[in-house]
């Protein structure tokens, strides 16, 4: 996807990946054909033979892979994920195939884009000969993103909820407007009401808590649960309006986060979660159960019972 020739083997049965977000893509359209996780998932939503397979690292965010780890594994090809730089992307995927030497490396773009995912999703379908599997994941991914869209377009911007994305332990660090990890927050109509610079690769600018309670959000999305567990009874946050309200949210993870971290497909079932959430009344008409259902079985593999989804949404 960066206009490359790469010859890759007739049936391509092994495939690494260098980053999550690129890695989760492969899993959803062919589980069978991922032979490493960049991290391990959350077991209790993969199924077994998927999450016993080896952690091999990769390179993103603050982590380094290693060249002989991915080499050993004799993969048939490597997935490189790329974001939409030019020059820059063709000269890192040239740097990795000259790493990796035989095994070709397929770059694929720009999947950590939430309003782009249908082109990566398609050129892997099309890569790995399961052009239905990835038809179906575009069709839900689409549809979703249509709805909201198209709702949240109407409301005014004075009439936008204002939202505090919390990260760490203790909530003070987020990602503002312009960041990948924080996309939905505008997708879905929010107001994202950091006011920060952006930390460039895994971001997380540290804030102080006088900047919040200036900024004062209507809606704070937990990204730690060890934070979401305590900021409804701290002190400190007692006058932020969300605290007041009850609107703290824990962004839901099943196999994976369905908000960031890692910001890539994987965020598809939290587009219409991000929108129930911050605008309930506007998406009262929503089957989110029915979504969430339908998610897990296209993407991830798995049925999900009432009460397990029950326990997602409601942490």
């Amino acid at each position: 996807m960066v206009g490359r020739t790469v010859v890759v083997p007739s049936e391509i049965e092994s495939i690494l990946c260098t980053s999550p977000p690129s890695t989760n893509l492969v899993y959803m359209v062919a589980p069978d054909r991922l032979a490493g996780w960049n991290f391990a998932p959350e077991k209790g939503y993969t199924a077994e033979r998927y999450a016993a397979l080896p952690v091999v690292g990769g390179w993103f965010g603050k982590d380094t892979g290693n060249y002989e780890t991915f080499i050993a594994m004799h993969p048939d090809v490597v997935i490189e994920g790329f974001t939409t730089d030019g020059g820059a992307a063709l000269a890192s995927v040239a740097e990795r195939q000259q790493k990796m030497g035989a095994i070709p490396v397929v770059a694929v773009e720009d999947s950590t884009n939430s309003t782009g995912y249908s082109a990566p999703i398609r050129f892997m379908g099309d890569l790995l000969g399961e052009e239905e599997q990835a038809e179906a994941m575009i069709a839900y991914y689409e549809g979703v993103l249509a709805m909201v869209t198209e709702r949240v377009a109407a409301i005014p911007d004075d009439e936008r909820v204002g939202v505090y994305y919390a990260e760490g332990p203790k909530g003070l660090t987020t990602d503002p407007t312009g960041s990948q990890h924080s996309e939905l927050i505008d997708l879905c109509g929010g107001r994202n009401v950091a006011d920060c610079a952006i930390t460039p690769g895994m971001g997380m600018t540290e804030v102080s808590m006088e900047q919040i309670i200036a900024w004062d959000p209507d809606v704070i999305l937990a990204g730690d649960p060890g934070f979401y567990a305590t900021v409804r009874t701290d002190p400190l946050w007692q006058e932020i309006t969300a605290v007041k309200t009850g609107r703290v949210y824990l962004t839901p993870r099943t196999a994976f986060c369905w908000f960031d971290r890692p910001p890539g497909i994987n965020r598809i079932v939290g587009i219409p979660w991000t929108a129930r959430t911050l605008y309930p009344d506007l998406f009262q008409d929503m089957d989110l159960v029915s979504l969430v259902r339908e998610y897990h079985e296209i993407f991830l593999h798995v049925s999900l019972s009432d009460d397990q989804i029950e326990d997602i949404l409601n942490p």
